[in-house]
């Protein structure tokens, strides 16, 4: 059997090559150990298999092994109308499918030359929308997290609260998870009648629950214990690596997609981007990522006050809006190269777009997945750590792994 680091199947009269690993257990020194965490384990997140070499309780390197959930998301796109791959969107980033869809379907529209005909109304649910699924993604992210480390009443309640968001999406697009919502050129449907009202509900209901969030679990001294000065992510590495999001901004960045590029009616709407200020240990530690995503909720939660106030307003629904007006029966843009990005709840989701100018099916579409980025960074930051702290540095990147196989 070939000892090259690899693992080999062997069957009757073949041989054949599995899963490389980088580590050879041939040549490990004295109280060196190889263990995977992974593929299936709950402190991975998904079907993530880590290879860790540790001396004891020691970790000296981790190797993240991805693949496990590939779908082939760049080929079908390859193979469909431009319309019908927003499905496959959805199946990116499953918990936060509304911010896939609405930079899928900018970035078309761009290519069309139509975004600025898009009505304000539309624009405003789209932006409603995709933040409602922002906090969803993130009571997930923190929910989870604070299970990974020992804390049980978070999840409990955040999946209780994350269910009247759930509900809400549903009642719009009549799917709780796989919207399919945002077209290019428009909606599936305009809002429900009463669904200003109900969500205005939803924002007055969570406000106090998320003080109660902060003071039992973000604040908590045993939470700072395994999260501060734990897994800490340096501004400089951070940049050079790609890394977006509330990983980005937990460092010191203060890098939000929504400012910077301003896409959307954002321009319009009054918010702040928090960033880590390392108040309980180092600036881009755990707790510093976990604090920027609870404050993003509150941030988000202003944009969605304000999205309601313009839709009861200024650009109520009348009985002549047609949210499909602008949808275009034939997609076949220009030929052209093109890149689109927004801010979605892990970092910069981008496209990018090759049109040949005679199909309605792109001539290549690929996906920069945030997840996959962000996750490259985890050998530099878990060097010399202990194991307990690996599983608390893996939930604090929030990855989803439908999103990095693709």
């Amino acid at each position: 059997m070939p000892t090259d680091g690899v693992q080999y199947i062997s069957k009757p009269g073949n041989l054949f090559r599995s899963v490389p690993n980088k580590f050879d257990a041939a040549n490990l020194r004295s109280e060196e150990m190889i263990i995977n965490l992974g593929p299936q384990h709950p402190s991975t997140h998904g079907v993530l298999r880590l290879e860790v070499l540790m001396d004891g309780e020691i970790v000296k390197e981790v190797v993240p092994h991805i693949g496990y959930l590939h779908r082939c998301f760049e080929k079908h796109a390859e193979n469909l109308p431009y319309n019908q791959v927003i499905p496959f969107v959805d199946r990116l980033d499953y918990v936060s499918s509304m911010n896939s869809e609405h930079a899928y379907a900018m970035g078309v529209e761009r290519m069309l030359g139509i975004e600025h005909q898009i009505p304000k109304r539309v624009e405003y649910i789209r932006v409603l929308v995709a933040e409602l699924n922002r906090i969803a993604s993130h009571f997930i992210a923190i929910g989870t997290y604070g299970m990974d480390i020992g804390a049980f009443t978070p999840f409990f309640w955040l999946m209780r609260d994350r269910e009247h968001i759930l509900r809400l999406l549903e009642w719009a697009s009549g799917a709780r998870l796989l919207y399919n919502y945002i077209w290019i050129g428009g909606l599936f449907y305009d809002l429900p009648v009463g669904f200003e009202d109900r969500c205005r509900e939803f924002v007055h209901y969570i406000k106090p629950k998320l003080q109660e969030l902060e003071t039992i679990l973000i604040d908590n001294k045993i939470f700072i214990g395994r999260t501060a000065n734990v897994g800490v992510l340096p501004l400089e590495l951070a940049i050079n690596c790609g890394v977006t999001g509330p990983m980005l901004r937990g460092s010191g960045l203060r890098f939000d997609l929504r400012r910077v590029d301003g896409y959307s009616v954002y321009p319009e709407l009054d918010f702040e981007v928090p960033v880590g200020e390392g108040k309980m240990g180092t600036v881009g530690d755990c707790w510093d990522r976990t604090s920027v995503r609870v404050l993003e909720i509150h941030q988000s939660l202003r944009i969605i006050d304000q999205c309601l106030d313009k839709l009861t307003g200024e650009y109520i629904r009348t009985r002549d809006f047609d949210p499909q007006a602008l949808i275009p029966k034939k997609i076949r843009p220009s030929a052209q190269d093109f890149y689109v990005r927004a801010e979605i709840p892990k970092g910069e989701l981008g496209f990018f777009f090759r049109a040949d100018g005679t199909s309605d099916v792109p001539f290549r579409c690929k996906c920069r997945s945030c997840s996959f980025v962000n996750l490259s960074v985890l050998p530099e930051i878990a060097k010399g750590i202990l194991i307990a702290d690996l599983i608390a540095i893996i939930g604090s990147i929030d990855v989803v792994m439908g999103e990095v196989d693709r």
